[in-house]
């Protein structure tokens, strides 16, 4: 918790635009913008400096704990003394990973200024660049600075260079620090008030707000923060919120310093949070304006829906906590708008929902704080993606996620499959495995280059139904973690896919079929049926496995019947008797192979689902 009170007596009041600075720090995953963040709070004596006390303190959620990384931006307000004058400084630290980079571009619509951060040893990664250009196309006054020079094998002077040829860095901006150590801390808050624009607000306006960001707490209901654009907001204040269409009362606001700590009043520049008497969850949407009225400002344009690339069925392992599933997701959305949500019955799984997500780590870190703050027990299955096709005789486009969903074959005229725009930067070691992993994927090489004499940089055109399965374990298992990869949604282009179905006793079983390549058709469709030859229990009637295109087998497996001994009453006689018996059960056999039907456990669908 703060340590210095005199916080309380302070009136924001005085803390005039010119006053103010509104920056956040991007930069790759494990780059040190948490451990940063830390820093910077200790040193502006908005964190104790008890030693230990604030490891990655704004990293507030179980999952980011246990994992290591930010999965969402967080805010915090601190107060530095510079030259005889105080300056109100709000930091957002945002996630680094390709997956949550929809949290970055929210949070630097707060901002003015961005704190690039490269770790002098491993040097610019493909999320740094990313990162970077997201920074740029706001606009923001960007300042780069060098991170673990107090590492054996930092090279500073390699990295700055990288630095001025890929972004036009002169030596003298960039600042070499350790966040960790706490060197060249007071470098870094001096440039951040001199180098960084104050926010351009005008307290005489009418009020106007962006909603950046929000959240559920259990006993206070929807949290707000807001970016105060021109005018000011008080307790008491009724606002508007322009999205939504509704009208509310300012319960209580103030500053997260760095937990919520209630002030009087908010003025133009500031960011803070604000509660509300809202009653749901659907009131507070990001990128909404909030005013005194509906007619007194311009509302801001708003934030662009984040686009899903892979999706995938959230179901309740009990059908009882359907109920508690549908709350957990809605409370969920409300912190990470970039998932989309919508009801889905599913023939082996029932009721649940389908979720559209930026990524894997994404959708695996959304499971994740189901399970563990709202203690769910859950089925999650594996990733597909949307698929188009265009259909025969001018009929139209139809979307497909689903392969029970896919049209009779005569009807297609063409399959339209999504691809990614990819960086992918490794060490010159691993490119040759690199190539060939990307080979493999069904990828395009656009370009590739070198970073130095050790780093190269390689642009591919991939297709996302590859890429959304293994592609980034795989990636990192044959660079021994070196290579970095970022991508970004490159359209839709024609592609030889095709619907493998699963065929149990020669009856095709809708939900075990899949979209697959037709170049791997046969590889993918024995995997599946041996597999399934696993998990499917045997029957009292021999069960035949397949995997068919249309009417060509690409594989199969047998399960032998369950076979009961008749002949055990048979002490001696003739052995015709004998056979007479096992002759009348094999016709028996025969008979039910061709009225029964195959039972399918759980695990069978789960096998295809979670392939």
């Amino acid at each position: 918790m703060p340590y210095n009170t005199y916080m309380k007596k302070i009136n924001l009041q005085q803390f005039t635009p010119d006053k103010i600075r509104n920056f956040s720090i991007i930069a790759h995953i494990d780059h040190g913008k948490s451990t940063l963040a830390d820093r910077l709070l200790e040193i502006t004596g908005t964190l104790s400096t008890r030693t230990g006390l604030n490891v990655q303190f704004l990293d507030k959620l179980q999952v980011e704990k246990e994992r290591g990384i930010t999965v969402k931006a967080q805010t915090a307000s601190m107060f530095y003394d510079y030259k005889g004058e105080t300056y109100l400084l709000n930091l957002i630290d945002t996630p680094g990973h390709v997956d949550f980079s929809y949290e970055v571009s929210r949070s630097l619509y707060a901002c003015q200024g961005a704190l690039l951060l490269v770790d002098a040893a491993q040097g610019v990664q493909a999320q740094t660049m990313a990162n970077f250009y997201l920074a740029f196309e706001q606009d923001l006054k960007i300042i780069p600075l060098l991170n673990k020079i107090d590492l054996p094998n930092a090279n500073v002077p390699k990295i700055a260079n990288e630095l001025y040829s890929l972004f036009d860095f002169m030596p003298e901006e960039i600042i070499a620090c350790s966040a960790k150590a706490g060197i060249g801390m007071n470098e870094i808050l001096e440039a951040i008030v001199t180098r960084m624009p104050a926010p351009q607000s005008d307290r005489d306006l009418p009020l106007k707000a962006l909603l950046f960001d929000s959240w559920y707490d259990e006993y206070r209901g929807v949290i707000c923060l807001v970016a105060i654009k021109d005018g000011m907001l008080k307790k008491g204040d009724h606002i508007y919120l322009h999205q939504s269409n509704c009208k509310h009362e300012i319960l209580e606001l103030g500053l997260m310093y760095p937990e919520q700590l209630p002030m009087d009043a908010l003025y133009a520049g500031q960011v803070g949070y604000i509660i509300t008497g809202m009653k749901t969850i659907k009131e507070a949407r990001v990128g909404d304006t909030v005013s005194i009225s509906k007619t007194s400002v311009t509302p801001f344009p708003g934030f662009k829906p984040a686009k899903s690339m892979v999706f995938a069925g959230i179901f309740p392992v009990e059908s009882t906590e359907f109920e508690l599933l549908a709350e957990a997701i809605e409370k969920l959305t409300l912190n990470d708008a970039s998932v989309n949500v919508e009801k889905k019955t599913s023939t082996a799984l029932g009721l649940g929902f389908r979720c559209g997500f930026l990524g894997l780590l994404h959708m695996d870190v959304f499971k994740q704080r189901l399970e563990q703050e709202y203690d769910l027990s859950i089925i999650a299955t594996s990733p597909s993606v949307m698929y188009y096709i265009d259909l025969n005789h001018d009929q139209g486009r139809i979307s497909i996620e689903n392969p029970a969903d896919f049209p009779d074959p005569s009807r297609i005229q063409q399959i339209l499959e999504p691809m990614l725009s990819s960086t992918i930067i490794v060490p010159k070691q691993y490119l040759g495995n690199v190539l060939a992993l990307c080979q493999e994927k069904r990828g395009i090489q656009k370009d590739m280059s070198f970073l130095d004499e050790d780093r190269a940089v390689l642009s591919y055109m991939l297709p996302l139904n590859e890429v959304a399965t293994d592609f980034y374990d795989t990636l990192k298992s044959i660079s021994s973690g070196y290579a970095s990869f970022d991508y970004e949604p490159a359209g839709y282009e024609v592609s030889d896919l095709i619907k493998m179905d699963i065929l149990l006793n020669g009856d095709p079983i809708d939900a075990l079929s899949v979209m697959v390549h037709r170049s791997k058709a046969e590889k993918i469709g024995r995997e599946l049926v041996e597999k399934l030859s696993k998990v499917i229990p045997r029957q009292m009637f021999e069960v035949i496995i397949q995997a068919a295109i249309g009417a060509k087998i690409l594989a199969r497996e047998r399960i032998s019947a369950l076979r009961k001994n008749v002949t055990a009453k048979c002490y001696g006689g003739d052995v015709s008797r004998k056979r007479k018996l096992l002759e009348k059960q094999k016709e028996g056999k025969k008979r039910m192979k061709q009225v029964g039907t195959v039972s399918v456990p759980a695990e069978a669908f789960l096998t295809i689902l979670k392939k």
